[in-house]
């Protein structure tokens, strides 16, 4: 794929899986004796320690794994299971417990500071989003690309803030039934992505024939 066609694949894909529409509810429910300026401050530091994780793995995840003996193949299957998990519960407009239990979001209610934990890790960067960020890593070809996908990145993280920010300031501009569509059509679009990850990964051992 070409810089463009890769810019818009990483950042709908991270877009998704981030999911920070979906992480409003939570945010709002953790900060609820918080002051404007004090939520503003919790969403900006959680986006830029979820933006910094991801960039991270993208860089080194890869090479890591080849260290530990894991093929490209078989993170590709791994990672597109565990994105299929999240978007068959985000089809079901709920929020997956692989990004984060409903455990973790009650102890985050009682938590002062809630920024780098729950909500940037796992609420956001969990393990789906990792895998995600080390898979597109992975598709890189160049160091143009690995730049394209770090913007990437700084563009969700960035993203996220405005939305979390908005919300923090009470802002009423997302109806629970809009909430709920948008959740589910992110939810289709994950699970197509996932499943085009394991078929990457079935055609490159040989399994499947390549495109015609």
């Amino acid at each position: 794929m070409d810089l463009t066609e890769y810019a818009l694949f990483c950042f709908g894909t991270l877009f998704v899986i981030v999911d920070p529409v979906a992480a409003v509810p939570a945010f709002i429910a953790m900060t609820a004796s918080h002051s404007i300026p004090d939520r503003v401050r919790t969403a900006r530091m959680a986006c830029l320690v979820t933006a910094g994780l991801l960039g991270l793995f993208a860089f080194i995840g890869q090479p890591l794994f080849r260290t530990l003996g894991v093929s490209l193949p078989a993170l590709q299957v791994a990672g597109g299971l565990l994105l299929l998990l999240v978007s068959l519960d985000m089809l079901r407009a709920q929020r997956s417990p692989v990004q984060e239990t409903a455990e973790e979001t009650a102890a985050g209610v009682d938590k002062h500071d809630v920024a780098i934990t729950p909500l940037a890790i796992p609420m956001m960067a969990g393990p789906a989003a990792i895998s995600s960020a080390i898979l597109l890593g992975s598709q890189a070809q160049s160091w143009l690309q690995r730049a394209v996908l770090l913007a990437c990145i700084g563009a969700v993280g960035l993203a996220s803030y405005l939305i979390l920010a908005l919300a923090g300031r009470g802002t009423r501009w997302l109806s629970p039934i809009a909430e709920k569509i948008i959740t589910r059509l992110m939810g289709l679009l994950l699970a197509a992505l996932a499943v085009q990850f394991i078929i990457n990964a079935l055609r490159d051992i040989g399994l499947l024939a390549g495109r015609s």
